[in-house]
C-alpha cells in the first residue's frame, strides 16, 4: 500500500462525517480528532518500532513495552478514580499480566524472545487488558452503588468486607470477561480476527496464520480472567475503613 492509496481510505471517514452532519449527532469534531490522533500516532510508532527492530536492543523491548502499560495505566485511572490507590493496582494488574503470559511464551519456547514477537503480542495483551479493566472498573462500582444497602446490612449483621463484596465483586468479574468468551466463541465463523487477516493479506499460508491466531486467541482469554481477577481483589479491600465500613459514596463514584 503506497500513500497515495492511503489517502483514499480517508473516504471511510468522510462517510461518518457526513452522516453525522445529516443527522446532527454532533460527533465531526471527535471523529476529526480521533482520525488525527489515530494518523499521528501511528505514524510515528511505525517509525519506533521499525528502529527498535532494527536495532534488537532488549532494552528496547522493555521501553517499549513500560511505555505501553504507563500508556494504559493512565487512561483505566480515569474510569476508577473513586476507588483508592487505583494507579498502582492498574499497574501492578497489567505488569502481573504482561510477565505472565510473555513468562509462559518465551519460558516455554512457544514464541522467541525478539522485538518482532515480543512487542505485538504485548500490544494485544495490555490492550485488551486494559479494555477489560475498564469494564471490570465500571461494572464493579456500578454494582456497588446499586447494592449499597445490602453490603451495609451484611456489615452491620458483623460480616467481613469480604463476604459483603463478594457477590458484586464475582458479578463484576463475570460481566466483564463475558464480552471476550462471547467474541471466541463465534471466531472463524462470524469474523477472520486482526492478527489472522493481517498475516494472509500479507501472503501467509492461512494455517500458519490460524495457529498463531489461536495463540493470541488463548492469551486474550487468559488476559480476561487474570486482569478482572486481580484488580479485583486488589480494589476491594481499600472501599472499606479500619472499622469495617463501606466508605461513603462520593469516595468510590
Amino acid at each position: 500500500m503506497t500513500y497515495g492509496t492511503l489517502a483514499l481510505t480517508l473516504i471511510f471517514v468522510l462517510i461518518p462525517l457526513l452522516l453525522s452532519k445529516t443527522l446532527r449527532l454532533d460527533l465531526e469534531r471527535d471523529t476529526i480528532v480521533a482520525t488525527v490522533r489515530s494518523i499521528v500516532q501511528l505514524i510515528a510508532i511505525g517509525y519506533i518500532l521499525k528502529f527498535v527492530f532494527d536495532s534488537e536492543s532488549f532494552i528496547y523491548i522493555l521501553l517499549m513495552v513500560a511505555l505501553m502499560i504507563v500508556a494504559a495505566t493512565l487512561n483505566v485511572r480515569k474510569k476508577g478514580k473513586s476507588i483508592p490507590g487505583i494507579t498502582w493496582k492498574v499497574a501492578v494488574t497489567l505488569v502481573f499480566v504482561e510477565v505472565l503470559t510473555q513468562g509462559i511464551l518465551i519460558g516455554f519456547s512457544i514464541t522467541p524472545a525478539t522485538p518482532q514477537y515480543v512487542i505485538p503480542i504485548s500490544g494485544m495483551v495490555i490492550g485488551n487488558s486494559m479494555v477489560l479493566a475498564i469494564l471490570f472498573l465500571n461494572r464493579f462500582t456500578s454494582e456497588i452503588e446499586s447494592h449499597e444497602d445490602q453490603i451495609e446490612l451484611i456489615l452491620s449483621l458483623g460480616g467481613t468486607p469480604k463476604q459483603a463484596i463478594h457477590t458484586r465483586l464475582i458479578q463484576a468479574i463475570k460481566t466483564s470477561m463475558i464480552p471476550t468468551i462471547e467474541s471466541q466463541k463465534t471466531m472463524g465463523l462470524v469474523q477472520l480476527p486482526g492478527m489472522m487477516s493481517g498475516q494472509i493479506i500479507a501472503g501467509a499460508d492461512p494455517i500458519q496464520a490460524v495457529q498463531f491466531q489461536l495463540l493470541i486467541v488463548f492469551l486474550i482469554l487468559t488476559t480476561a480472567a487474570v486482569t478482572s481477577i486481580a484488580l479485583g481483589f486488589l480494589s476491594y479491600p481499600t472501599l472499606f475503613n479500619e472499622r469495617y465500613q463501606l466508605l461513603q459514596e462520593g469516595r468510590y463514584r
